[in-house]
């Protein structure tokens, strides 16, 4: 079995057309076990009771931004080692610097390509 059969994702991002895209692309690329979730909390709940490898965030969110959920995830022994990929329209230097320090794996700048979306996900988790 593949990797791309393998690899749970939950993409979590308040804006119902943002999400959208990035579950275009994945479907495109043949990911299939594709969760979502419209804010940081309820990625939590969801991943709470199913597991995931890979998260791919939104940072502006309201209530709980991108930042915070990868804090809550870092600080969760169950979902410590979860992949994470930030991807936001204001790639500012203290967001990244931030995202580092707290464990991101990569980040993708907004409005991306479906082929730069595959680049930061292979970067994260091996060719696909």
């Amino acid at each position: 079995m593949s990797l791309r059969d393998q690899l749970r994702i939950m993409v979590v991002d308040d804006m119902s057309t943002s999400r959208g895209l990035i579950m275009q692309a994945l479907d495109a690329m043949g990911l299939r076990q594709v969760g979502y979730a419209v804010d940081g909390p309820g990625a939590l709940t969801a991943m709470a009771k199913s597991p995931v490898h890979l998260v791919i965030s939104d940072y502006n969110m309201p209530g709980m931004d991108g930042l915070q959920l990868l804090h809550a995830l870092r600080t969760d022994a169950r979902s410590r080692g979860v992949g994470f990929i930030l991807i936001t329209g204001r790639a500012d230097r203290e967001i990244i610097d931030a995202g580092r320090k707290l464990g991101m794996n990569n980040f993708l700048r907004k409005p991306f390509a479906p082929q730069d979306l595959r680049a930061c996900i292979e970067a994260v988790v091996g060719r696909l």
